[in-house]
C-alpha cells in the first residue's frame, strides 16, 4: 500500500534543505582531497602520470559505485540514517589515510575516503522528499550547490598543507566530517515518506521494484548527460591543479586558488540551474549547456605553439596559445555551464520516476561519478602517450559532442513518433 504523507511546513523543508546542503558540501570537500595532498605524494613516491592519475580518481570510484546502493538503503531507512552513518564511517576512513606508506596502501586508503562521493545521492533521495514536484528542480539545484566543496579543498587545502603536511590536513578533515555527521543525526529530521511508513508499519517495496527502472533506456541517456556534466566537472576539478603547476609554471597554492575560480561556479550557480529548469525545461537548459561546452573546450583544447612566417624585414615569430587569464576565463565559463546542466539532469529524476528516486538517481549518479574516476586516469595516459597538456581538453570536447548527438537524436525520435510508440512518457521541456 503507497503511504501518503502529510505536507511538510516551509521551514520543515528549509532545514532538511540547508542541514543536507552543508553535509554534502563537507563530504565533497573530503572527496576531492587528493587533488591538493596528491601533489606531496606524488612527489614523495615519485608517481608518474598515469600512477597519480589513478590516484587522485581511485576516490572517485568508490564514490561512484556506492552511489546506487546509498540510494536503495535511503529509500529503504530514510536519508537521515544512512547520510549520517556514511558520513561517521567515512571520517574514520579519511583518519586512518595518515597511516599509509606505500602505493598501494595509498590506493586502498583512497578507495575509503571515497565513500564521501555517495553522500550526493542520499541527500537527493532525502531533500526530493520535503518538497512538491513544481519546487524539486530548484530544491535539488540548491542542494548541489554543496558542489562548493571542491572549491572548498582547492582553496583551503594547499594552505593547510603548507602549515600542517598532507597528514595533518587529512586529520583536520577526518575531524570536520565526524563532527558534521553528529550534528547531522542531532538537528536533522525523518523525511515525511519514511515517517510516514514508520507509522503505518509499511513493509518498503522489494529490491526487484526498486530496480525495475533500471531497465529503461532512457535512465542511461540521462546517465551519460551526467557522465559529461558531472564525471567532467570532478575530473577537471582534480586535473587542473596539476595542469597549471605544469603548463604554466605555477605555485601550488595559486593553482589551487585558480582551480576554486572553476569550481566555484560549478557550484554555486547550479541553484540557478533547477530554478531555470523549473521554468523553461530541463531539455532546453542541457541543449545550451552542451552547446556551450563543445565551444569552450574546443578553444581550451588548441594546443598553441610557435610558428615562423617570411617578414619583410626577416622571419616573424607568431606564438599562438591561450594566455593565463584567457584559460582561467574558459575554465569559468565551463563549470558554469556544467552546474547548470547537473541541476537538469537531476530535474529529469523526481519528474518521471519520483517512487524511484533513490534507484534511478543512484544510477545516474554512480555513472557521472564514473566518469569523474575514469576521466583522470584517461588524462593521465594521454599526458604520458602525448605529451600535450591539452590532450584532455580534446578528450572531453569528444564526449559532450558524442552526448549532444544522442540528446538530439532521441528528441528527433521523440518529436516524430507519438510518446507511448516511443516509449517515452509526456517529457519535462
Amino acid at each position: 500500500m503507497k503511504v501518503t504523507p502529510s505536507a511538510p511546513s516551509a521551514a520543515e523543508r528549509n532545514r532538511a534543505l540547508g542541514l543536507s546542503t552543508f553535509a554534502f558540501a563537507i563530504c565533497f570537500a573530503v572527496w576531492t582531497l587528493f587533488s591538493i595532498i596528491g601533489l606531496d605524494i606524488k612527489q614523495t613516491l615519485s608517481l608518474s602520470e598515469a600512477q597519480f592519475g589513478l590516484l587522485v580518481a581511485t576516490p572517485v570510484l568508490t564514490g561512484s559505485l556506492s552511489r546506487l546502493v546509498l540510494g536503495l538503503w535511503a529509500e529503504r531507512h530514510g536519508g537521515r540514517l544512512v547520510f549520517a552513518l556514511q558520513m561517521g564511517v567515512t571520517a574514520l576512513a579519511v583518519w586512518l589515510l595518515t597511516m599509509a606508506e606505500t602505493y598501494p596502501m595509498f590506493l586502498l586508503a583512497a578507495l575509503g575516503l571515497g565513500l564521501a562521493g555517495g553522500s550526493f545521492i542520499i541527500g537527493v533521495s532525502y531533500v526530493s522528499r520535503w518538497y512538491p514536484a513544481h519546487l524539486q528542480g530548484t530544491a535539488l539545484g540548491i542542494y548541489g550547490a554543496g558542489n562548493v566543496g571542491a572549491a572548498l579543498t582547492s582553496f583551503v587545502a594547499p594552505f593547510l598543507v603548507t602549515a600542517l603536511g598532507w597528514e595533518g590536513t587529512a586529520r583536520v578533515y577526518a575531524a570536520v566530517l565526524g563532527a558534521t555527521a553528529l550534528l547531522f543525526w542531532w538537528l536533522a529530521r525523518t523525511d515525511p515518506v519514511h515517517e510516514a511508513r514508520q507509522v503505518a508499519a509499511t513493509r518498503p517495496v522489494s529490491l526487484k521494484r526498486q530496480l525495475a527502472p533500471l531497465r529503461d533506456l532512457r535512465v542511461w541517456r540521462f546517465s551519460a548527460y551526467y557522465f559529461f556534466v558531472f564525471g567532467g566537472f570532478v575530473a577537471l576539478a582534480s586535473f587542473l591543479p596539476r595542469y597549471y603547476v605544469g603548463a604554466y609554471g605555477l605555485a601550488l597554492t595559486t593553482a589551487g586558488m585558480l582551480t576554486t575560480a572553476y569550481a566555484l561556479p560549478g557550484a554555486a550557480f547550479r541553484a540557478l540551474g533547477g530554478w531555470m529548469s523549473d521554468r523553461k525545461g530541463a531539455r532546453h537548459v542541457l541543449y545550451r549547456v552542451f552547446a556551450a561546452s563543445a565551444l569552450l573546450l574546443a578553444l581550451m583544447s588548441f594546443p598553441g605553439g610557435s610558428f615562423r612566417i617570411a617578414g619583410i624585414s626577416g622571419p616573424v615569430r607568431l606564438d599562438l596559445g591561450l594566455p593565463l587569464w584567457g584559460f582561467v576565463a574558459l575554465t569559468i565559463l565551463l563549470g558554469f555551464a556544467m552546474s547548470l546542466g547537473s541541476a537538469a539532469v537531476f530535474k529529469h529524476i523526481p519528474a518521471y520516476y519520483p517512487d524511484h528516486v533513490g534507484a534511478v538517481g543512484g544510477l545516474v549518479g554512480m555513472i557521472g561519478g564514473l566518469g569523474g574516476f575514469f576521466l583522470p586516469i584517461a588524462f593521465g595516459l594521454l599526458l604520458d602517450l602525448t605529451d600535450v597538456w591539452t590532450a584532455p581538453f580534446f578528450l572531453l570536447l569528444l564526449v559532450v559532442l558524442a552526448v549532444l548527438w544522442w540528446m538530439h537524436a532521441s528528441i528527433r525520435r521523440m518529436e516524430a513518433h507519438s510518446a507511448g510508440l516511443a516509449g517515452e512518457m509526456p517529457a519535462p521541456r
